[in-house]
């Protein structure tokens, strides 16, 4: 059993997994702010709700989008392990063919999308992670990463939404009745909830037509349960995607 981080903009994913089942998944805020202890007490706190021996772990791995916590972070699991995390990047032993102008600059988080939808789908893929940026990758039926796409996340676009329109309230994410609302609170969650599915089923047809072919969708991420069911594709829903990613990338290369 290993311990898994996924360190984006807003979140941290954190879970205890295995190759037989997901042990814990949670959410914490990520806080630039933190210290290295600080982080080491607050992972401590979670194994030990969930009755988690830390030394008794196998190991850890680190994704990061978040470049001013890598060592804050690695640090953190290596003064509560007593062993120094496996941090993600282009360089390591993932399998993918990456097919960018600059391929060496994708994104960790990116590359282990890809390496857990490949281990469940054929491709050709596309892979949604609606988190603080939505993400958009492609993979061919050869299973080349051929790119995508970024835009801003739900929750980007509703802040921006709420802070510089002074009549318009923050609201919840569950979808209204009507696409045509009736009342101003109802005319923001229709755009963002049926806008963003609309934005998936768009995006989704473009890309097929640009690969000339039918693709297995995937989307995962904190918000993608809200959207995922009001667009018109199947669309095959994996909140943990990340996590069973990084167990791969640390089987992978454990040996290394």
């Amino acid at each position: 059993m290993i311990l898994a981080l996924d360190v984006g903009n807003t979140n941290i994913v954190a879970g205890c997994i295995d190759e037989h089942s997901l042990h814990f998944g949670c959410r914490i805020a990520t806080d630039r702010e933190k210290t290295d202890m600080e982080y080491a007490v607050l992972f401590k706190n979670i194994l030990d709700v969930h009755k988690i021996d830390p030394r008794a772990l196998d190991g850890e791995i680190i994704s990061s989008v978040v470049p001013p916590l890598n060592h804050v972070l690695a640090h953190a699991l290596e003064t509560l392990t007593g062993s120094a995390p496996m941090e993600v990047n282009v360089h390591m032993n993932h399998g993918l063919q990456i097919d960018l102008d600059t391929p060496d600059l994708i994104g960790s988080d990116l590359i282990v999308g890809a390496v857990a939808a490949l281990d469940r789908f054929r491709p050709p893929l596309i892979i949604f992670d609606l988190g603080t940026t939505t993400t958009i990758s492609v993979i061919d039926k050869q299973g080349v990463y051929r790119g995508g796409a970024f835009l801003p996340g739900i929750q980007i676009s509703l802040d921006a939404l709420s802070a510089r329109t002074s009549q318009l309230p923050s609201i919840s994410f569950d979808a209204p009745g009507n696409i045509i609302a009736k009342n101003t609170v109802d005319y923001m969650k229709s755009g963002i909830v049926y806008g963003n599915a609309a934005m998936m089923d768009g995006m989704i047809d473009r890309i097929e037509a640009e690969l000339g072919e039918k693709t297995t969708i995937v989307a995962t991420g904190g918000l993608a349960s809200f959207v995922t069911t009001h667009c018109v594709h199947e669309i095959h829903l994996d909140d943990d995607l990340l996590l069973k990613g990084l167990l791969l990338l640390y089987n992978k290369n454990k040996e290394a």
